[in-house]
């Protein structure tokens, strides 16, 4: 499917013109304090012309023929570049986000070519919220495809492998 750079996209946003639009596809999920599972995933980025893009993603859980079984992961937020890293490698890039379980998080990290790198500063949570204290991502344009992997710190364990998918552009 082609790709199209908006006439109206703020010029600040042209190094990550490659996640504007929808993207859908799988992925699977595993952790130690949980069972693996498989998930399916509609993920948005959406511009309004100012120097952001908004995200927007949803996910439910699947059995191993892919059909739905319940609800999933629901997250929303912002993503702004902050500038020319310091290295000189890539541009830096903030993303904020909220959950509904009760998680709000700052992100940091780098835009190189098409792969975002990112690493959490704050985590936040209401006093029901499970413990989750760090977390990385990494987002990269793979032949087409939005390929994603998601390590966390939660419930007393480490920084570890946790979720990771590929989604195309519909």
């Amino acid at each position: 499917m082609a790709f199209e750079i908006p006439a109206d996209l703020h010029p600040d946003l042209a190094k990550v013109a490659w996640l504007l639009g929808t993207w859908h596809g799988n992925g699977r999920g595993d952790y130690p304090t949980i069972d693996a599972f498989s998930y399916e995933q509609e993920v948005v980025f959406a511009h309004d012309t100012r120097p952001f893009l908004h995200y927007f993603s949803r996910a439910w859980i699947t059995d191993e023929a892919g059909q739905r079984l319940r609800p999933g992961a629901l997250e929303t937020g912002f993503l702004r570049l902050a500038g020319d890293a310091p290295d000189g490698d890539g541009v830096q890039v903030e993303l904020v986000l909220a959950h509904p379980t009760g998680y709000a998080e700052i992100w940091y990290g780098t835009v190189e070519g098409p792969r975002i790198t990112l690493t959490t500063d704050v985590v936040a949570r209401t006093v029901t919220a499970k413990e989750y204290t760090a977390g990385q991502r990494m987002y990269g344009l793979v032949e087409g495809d939005l390929m994603y992997a998601y390590d966390m710190a939660a419930e007393g364990q480490s920084l570890q492998s946790h979720l990771w998918g590929r989604l195309a552009r519909v």
